[in-house]
């Protein structure tokens, strides 16, 4: 379905309301604040503070229909015209029926409801698109999602004695140091004590219903609950080239809502019941401020990388046609600022095996003792795209000459991540984040799992058999069709954006000339009694990326057939990471085992699986690019510092190529609870899963 609504202002009169948007509120901030106390003043230069004195700051902004209508009804609900699975949300089939919305009537409610300040409008907006379940289509406001609550009481479901509870986890006291003394000394309680401690209710509701709560009404990201289940709970990951630990969403959601967190417990050195109310510390990641006015001006206000920009531009500047041609490479990623929680994983839990083949980045290999398996951590599909492609070459190699014929890949928590953290360090935010910089920006840069690279691994893996993803298709929106119309008379390829043809090959894999309008004709499809128009079908090009080898082709199967390879996760693999398992199990049959969870329900084996996302920066540039700008349909340029990413293609099922393969249920072969011994250590698990699964 095709949005109707049309923006307030015309596009021109945009930069000049922008200017008296700013003007407007620069004049609430002289006089009535320093009068009285300026919140924003109290929190300036401070990585933790209380949840109350943040939100004392951010709830200083007082609403403004200007902006509602910017972000709401002329920029949001325009880039929904091109989100790929709206129409799915009408009615999300088994067992995804949680993740159910009609999203143009949610559009239309918070249209027309009455708010207090800038933050409750921003927050119920961001609430409402996180509860879509698809951490491909997110609404982040910068201004109110810079801050981030960390409870000194992390969670994790474990098994003991062959009873599956919920405990503080165990190594509390290591983990919270790390954080040091800046937070530490804020935690109002005898916090070390908690370690290990059992859960018998959290808020006095049982703690695995308690989870649940939070997995529908906090998490996001996944269609499945049992995945947003699983990322409640803390886990091991890799951060960039570094282990470390997620708090997970209960202790370390998005936000300064929530001030403690009441629990019902037995310590571990007790055996009586007792209640303990924790708080929550918030940390900040965002620019820094010295007052309420310079907290807007950098965290708030639109600056120069929110926008997108016409490519021609710079194409021009750099020689036109003489200019290098250079392919952009598609990325699909969950980006989850609540990933920032993930702070060093404490160092007796860190492998102690030595590391194989490349350079360790985002990828780690290892060889397991009796040297008959080899482990191929996985943190991402993201980082340097050669480099990945060079580390898996060298890791095979290395696994063939150390005489390995089974073979492990640890995917947990592979989701690409919005910025890395150092080994063991303290927390501070602004100074650990990958930031990009201009003379007015200060911005986050959101890293993603690149499209390529899991068809790489898994060619790698299993050799040449032709092409090695998902057909795929965009949504043929009446904008979308004069995008790729505009970009044919153009003359635009590849090098100006995604929706020049040349990007793609047809499904016999004969790439597509960049004059080809593969939106003519569209593709009418019915999903939940709504017709909608599709792109014709076509394939990605990776192959044309791909870094030569010298065994590149033969596969890894050559020499140790798919069999002996196991997939492992907590089921927080997403996105290039869903794909590439998806593959696995649909074409190779491979086995995969899923650990966590909440006891006897289902976790599916990939969380959310589109086919490539773009943030509102490489929309809003597509259709500069295109000289669309002024087109009634296009989406208006931000006011504030925001980013409105979508899933912007579908991939369609190897095995039932009318469906999605985010909405085919696909469970793991083997479910496993984590134990004291595996919960946090990578190595015991994969020890746990050589003699368990080969």
């Amino acid at each position: 379905m095709q949005s109707a609504t049309r923006p307030l202002l015309p596009a021109a009169s945009y930069s000049m309301a922008r200017l008296f948007l700013l003007s407007a509120l620069a004049a609430l901030f002289p006089l009535s604040y320093a009068a009285r106390g300026d919140p924003c003043a109290a929190i300036a230069g401070k990585t933790f503070v209380l949840p109350a004195d943040a939100l004392a700051c951010l709830k200083s902004f007082p609403f403004n229909e200007t902006l509602r209508q910017n972000v709401l009804t002329a920029n949001i609900a325009r880039v929904f015209d091109f989100f790929t699975f709206e129409d799915y949300y009408l009615a999300s089939p088994p067992p995804f029926q949680e993740s159910t919305a009609d999203i143009r009537a949610e559009l239309a409610r918070i249209n027309t409801t009455a708010y207090a300040t800038d933050y409750d409008f921003n927050v119920d907006l961001y609430n409402f698109v996180t509860r879509l379940n698809d951490g491909h289509t997110r609404w982040f406001p910068n201004c109110y999602t810079s801050h981030q609550n960390l409870l000194p009481a992390p969670i994790v479901s474990l098994e003991v004695a062959g009873v599956q509870s919920v405990y503080i986890t165990p190594d509390l006291v290591d983990l919270i140091s790390l954080l040091g003394p800046d937070y530490t000394d804020l935690i109002a309680i005898d916090w070390q004590r908690l370690a290990g401690a059992r859960v018998l209710a959290i808020e006095g509701q049982d703690p695995y219903a308690y989870v649940d709560f939070i997995a529908k009404t906090v998490s996001g990201n996944y269609l499945d609950h049992g995945v947003r289940v699983n990322s409640v709970f803390t886990s091991y990951r890799l951060s960039g080239a570094a282990y470390s630990q997620r708090f997970g969403d209960l202790a370390g959601p998005t936000g300064v809502a929530q001030t403690s967190l009441t629990f019902t417990l037995i310590a571990a050195d007790s055996t009586e019941a007792e209640t303990v109310t924790v708080p929550y510390i918030a940390s900040f990641a965002g620019a820094p401020f010295t007052d309420r006015a310079s907290y807007w001006a950098n965290n708030c206000a639109a600056n120069q990388g929110t926008n997108g920009r016409d490519l021609k531009a710079g194409a021009a500047r750099l020689g036109g046609e003489a200019a290098p041609r250079v392919r952009r490479q598609p990325k699909a990623s969950v980006v989850d600022k609540s990933n920032g929680s993930a702070v060093g994983l404490p160092s007796q839990f860190a492998p102690t095996l030595p590391t194989v083949g490349g350079d360790q980045g985002i990828m780690k290999s290892y060889v397991l003792p009796g040297s008959e398996t080899g482990v191929m951590f996985i943190g991402s599909f993201e980082g340097d795209f050669a480099g990945f492609q060079k580390d898996t070459a060298s890791a095979i190699r290395a696994f063939k000459a150390a005489g390995v014929t089974k073979l492990i890949i640890d995917l947990t928590n592979n989701n690409g991540a919005p910025f890395s953290l150092p080994p063991i360090a303290a927390f501070r935010p602004p100074q650990n984040r990958i930031r990009m910089s201009d003379s007015n920006c200060i911005c986050i840069a959101d890293i993603g799992g690149f499209v390529c690279l899991g068809q790489f691994l898994h060619r790698y893996l299993a050799g040449t058999i032709g092409y090695a993803g998902f057909q795929s298709t965009k949504r043929a929106n009446a904008l979308a069709r004069k995008i790729v119309a505009a970009d044919v008379a153009l003359g635009l390829n590849s090098s100006f954006g995604f929706y020049p043809a040349d990007n793609y090959a047809f499904l016999n894999g004969t790439a597509m000339p960049a004059d080809f309008d593969y939106m003519t004709p569209d593709v009418p499809i019915t999903v939940n009694g709504r017709r909608d128009a599709n792109s014709q079908r076509f394939h990605d090009t990776c192959e044309a990326s791909f870094q030569s080898a010298p065994d590149f082709g033969n596969g890894y199967s050559v020499y140790h057939a798919l069999r002996n390879v196991a997939i492992v996760s907590n089921g927080n693999c997403a996105s290039t990471c869903a794909m590439f398992s998806t593959l696995m199990v649909e074409r190779h049959q491979t086995k995969v085992a899923v650990f966590g969870g909440k006891p006897s329900e289902n976790v599916e084996f990939k969380g959310m699986a589109g086919n490539q996302v773009l943030e509102w920066v490489d929309l809003d540039s597509e259709v500069k690019t295109a000289n669309l700008k002024d087109d009634p349909l296009a989406p208006a340029d931000l006011l504030v510092s925001g980013n409105m990413r979508h899933n912007w293609r579908t991939a369609w099922s190897f095995l039932d190529e009318s469906t999605p393969i985010a909405y085919l249920s696909e469970l793991p072969n083997f479910r496993f609870p984590y134990t004291m011994d595996t919960y946090n250590n990578p190595q015991n698990l994969w020890l746990f899963v050589e003699q368990t699964l080969f």
